[in-house]
């Protein structure tokens, strides 16, 4: 018989939800499952997905809870009678923090109901390509049959298996921002960037912070590099945006343990987490106690209850994500994906949030426009932020060759660190651009104060496909860090060839 939905969306985090609020505006029938598996510690959240629950919301907020108190220490060279030292208390912040978390949960089911999009609260499974079924809480088996099916079920943090005590022992970003009490001397462990986010933020609000990192910094920051070579960030400019971030975050009280490889977590008596790990670079055999233990290895699809090889959806079988053309659709006609479960596509909220919507545009709004994921700008949240939009000098290096590429590239200070005195050794900006006459900008890399609301102005410049000449002509906001890209002179005239500082 009919099916009973025009649109199913699998999946109620900011990807699925957009998508099935836009399908909702043209009238149409939709619904949403939703079902948070708990994490192996227990912690569990409401709709909204990754970026709102344990993503995007909550570190951004404990990282402005940090930079208030580097605030506070640079209030007293401003003239405020601050006694020192300053103490921060854990559950306030986390308190705040989870409350407004919760009221976005809240919001979502409001805006569902608002838009007649039916939200059925289990976990979906396909039992053939036009059908989920899934269990209720209290057991009862829900059918929803649908035309169109969007997946978006998104990511979860993996464990290091091969670790000894790792799962039993450790916790991942799905447990820290639900943490009610602090969690003392931390060790974050792997250095992907949500390692360095939490390092920097724990470290800034006065805790005990060490950083095991096995290898480069960063690595993996940027997931459209898996997309192709034109939007890749390689390593050697990784390497150097990721040494100035991790540079100022040792001056800032982090500590890292550098070619470190973890062997095996053991609970102690007193409670605390003894951690074994091998120094690559003296070989030997070392060992400290902390209170948490934090992995951060990466994440893997969120898909495999799906019964997605039943139906025919083909997946990387090295990834586990779901394989999409340019329009989101699938190996079957009628079932798409979008956001992170999605091959070669950046991990990140606003590109899924767009996917959606141009996805339900393009099924019941008569569109036809596709997604662009070219010159998606993003920013790292560490203390010191790292920004960039477009590409790197290798990759266009690699599209252009060395001899059509200009860099100019300068270290600045900005005006707020001057009365205090901070360092601003690493603070650095880097622009990528073609040679020819016309030096049209291909990539933007900023580190510095507020890089992420940098680098937003000036990626809308980027991808109308904005040149050298016209940002020398545009008069900065004086005296702003911002201002520092429009006066950017310094060149380096070799490509690859030139001494890259910092690496």
């Amino acid at each position: 018989g009919k099916n009973e939905y025009d649109l199913l969306v699998i999946g109620g985090g900011s990807g699925g939800l957009a998508c099935a609020k836009e399908a909702a505006q043209f009238g149409r029938k939709v619904a949403v499952l939703d079902y948070v598996e708990p994490s192996p510690r227990g912690t569990t959240w409401g709709l909204g997905g990754t970026c709102v629950n344990v993503g995007c919301i909550p570190k951004k907020l404990m990282h402005q809870a940090a930079l208030l108190g580097s605030a506070l220490k640079d209030a007293q060279h401003y003239g405020w009678n601050i006694s020192q030292p300053v103490h921060h208390t854990w559950s306030v912040m986390a308190q705040g923090v989870q409350n407004y978390v919760k009221s976005l949960n809240w919001g979502h089911r409001v805006q569902l109901q608002d838009k007649k999009v039916k939200y059925f609260n289990i976990k979906g499974s396909f039992s053939d390509p036009h059908t989920v079924r899934g269990l209720t809480k209290a057991g009862k088996e829900t059918v929803v049959t649908a035309d169109n099916i969007v997946i978006a079920t998104g990511g979860r943090p993996k464990y290091p298996a091969h670790i000894a005590g790792a799962l039993e022992h450790g916790i991942t970003s799905d447990d820290l921002f639900w943490l009610k009490e602090s969690p003392g001397k931390t060790l974050p462990s792997f250095i992907l960037y949500i390692s360095l986010e939490c390092a920097g933020f724990l470290t800034g609000i006065g805790l005990d912070t060490t950083v095991m990192m096995r290898s480069i910094p960063l690595r993996g920051f940027d997931q459209a590099s898996h997309m192709s070579k034109k939007n890749q960030i390689c390593f050697t400019t990784q390497q150097q945006m990721a040494s100035l971030v991790t540079e100022h975050m040792e001056s800032y009280g982090t500590k890292f343990l550098k070619r470190c490889f973890p062997a095996k977590v053991e609970k102690l008596k007193s409670n605390r987490l003894q951690v074994t790990w091998k120094n690559a670079d003296l070989n030997t055999e070392e060992t400290d106690s902390f209170d948490t233990v934090m992995w951060a290895v990466g994440r893997v699809p969120d898909t495999k209850t799906l019964n997605l090889e039943a139906v025919g959806v083909k997946t990387n079988s090295e990834t586990g994500k779901i394989i999409v053309d340019d329009s989101e659709a699938t190996s079957v006609p009628h079932i798409y994906a979008v956001g992170d479960i999605t091959e070669g596509r950046p991990e990140l909220t606003p590109t899924a949030i767009a996917a959606g919507r141009l996805l339900a545009q393009r099924l019941f709004g008569q569109s036809s426009e596709l997604m662009d994921y070219d010159s998606v700008p993003t920013t790292v949240f560490t203390p010191l932020e790292y920004g960039c939009v477009g590409l790197s000098e290798e990759a266009a290096v690699q599209c252009h060759g060395s001899d059509n590429i200009e860099v100019y590239h300068a270290y600045y200070k900005p005006l707020e660190f001057t009365v205090s005195e901070r360092d601003a050794t690493q603070c650095y900006v880097k622009m990528v651009c073609l040679r020819e006459r016309e030096q049209r900008i291909l990539g933007l890399h900023f580190i510095g104060p507020n890089a992420g609301e940098v680098i937003q102005g000036f990626a809308l410049g980027i991808k109308c496909g904005a040149t050298y000449p016209q940002l020398m002509k545009t008069v900065g906001i004086h005296p702003t860090c911002a201002e520092e890209v429009t006066k950017l002179r310094i060149t380096k005239r070799s490509g690859l060839d030139a001494t890259v500082t910092g690496c």
